[in-house]
Order: C-alpha cells, then sequence, then structure tokens
C-alpha cells in the first residue's frame, strides 16, 4: 500500500472513529528523508504545551535538525549559540519524571549548560542511541517518544556531517501537530 493510501485510511479512520472519543496531541515532524511521528507526555505538561503552541505557530517551519551525531542524538530547532540561551520567555523550568528516561527515540528538550537546568523551548533532541542515554536522566527534560519513524532519525544521523555536527545536506523540518484518537495512536505505532 503506498503511504499515500496509508495516510488516507488513517485519516479516515480518525475522522470515522474519533468523533466522540478524547484525542491526544501527536507531533509529526516532516523532513525531506520522511515522516517522524512524536507521542507528547502529559507528566510534563509545560514542555508538552510549548512543543505544541510553537508547532502551531510554525516556528520550526524555518529550521533544520541542526546538530546530529551518531549513538547519541539528532538535534532539531535553534541552533547552540555560544551566549547560550538567556531569554525567559524561552526557557522551561526543568520536569523531570522519574518513568521519563533518555530511551532510544525519547524526545527531549535542549538546553545549555544554565544552573538550573531550563530547557530552550526552542530546541529538541531525539536519542539515536539504542543503550540509551541514562548518564543524561535528571539533567534533561524527556517530554515524549517517537512513535514512529526511528528509521528516519536512523538516516539522518547517518548523514555526512561537518566539525560541529551539522549535516552537510540540510534536513529541513515541518512540525505539525495531529490530534488523534487511541486507535489512529495505535494504528501509527503497528505500521
Amino acid at each position: 500500500m503506498t503511504k499515500i493510501i496509508q495516510t488516507f485510511i488513517l485519516f479516515l479512520i480518525t475522522l470515522l472513529s474519533g468523533i466522540c472519543q478524547d484525542k491526544s496531541p501527536i507531533g509529526k515532524i516532516t523532513t525531506p528523508m520522511g515522516e517522524i511521528y512524536l507521542s507528547l507526555d502529559e507528566r510534563t505538561p509545560a514542555h508538552r504545551d510549548s512543543f505544541i503552541q510553537m508547532a502551531e505557530a510554525g516556528y520550526w517551519d524555518s529550521l533544520t535538525f541542526n546538530r546530529v551525531i551518531p549513538d547519541f542524538v539528532a538535534q532539531g530547532g535553534c541552533p547552540d549559540t555560544p551566549e547560550g540561551f538567556n531569554d525567559p520567555e524561552y526557557l522551561l523550568e526543568p520536569e523531570f519524571h522519574p518513568e521519563l528516561k533518555h530511551v532510544y527515540g525519547a524526545l527531549g528538550a535542549g538546553r545549555d549548560d544554565n544552573p538550573g537546568k531550563r530547557s530552550a523551548r526552542c530546541q529538541f533532541y531525539i536519542v539515536q542511541n539504542k543503550n540509551g542515554l541514562h548518564r543524561l536522566d535528571g539533567d534533561y527534560t524527556i517530554f515524549g517518544h517517537v512513535i514512529q519513524g526511528m528509521d528516519i532519525v536512523d538516516k539522518i544521523i547517518r548523514l555526512d556531517r561537518d566539525e560541529k555536527d551539522e549535516p552537510l545536506q540540510a534536513v529541513n523540518l515541518k512540525i505539525e501537530i495531529l490530534y488523534l484518537d487511541q486507535l489512529a495512536i495505535e494504528k501509527l505505532k503497528n505500521q
């Protein structure tokens, strides 16, 4: 079945079965290499809501996966700056949760070395190390998980990159939020 037909069927299932059911926000990252779908965790409400707000405002749609390191992360959003992140409007207090770990496919919030471990709203990463990155637990907020598209993340990670780990081939982002019922989410997970 082609991707277009699968997407159309998923849309119809969502439309027909989700009319009376609760829907959850799902992040969808479209790149030139394919699509990545993200669950957004309710246990980190400030980070989840910030991601939704910035996606719906189109914030990331002119940005890229700007840092990719094999067996580490694919980082997207605003690039790191030498002065760090100091605009309080774009910082979030940490939301560490003991059950949210840096496992393969975890979605985390980037940050600089600030002592309060505040996250930069404009920056996110996806853990690509199959063994996880547990040394980062309790230092960076995890606020979601890839439910489909880790094969795309793995392709992005393997791109040639420069000395700053920026891909030589730009990986542009378009991020949107889909509101799906549980049946549609399960279908995404099982594709």
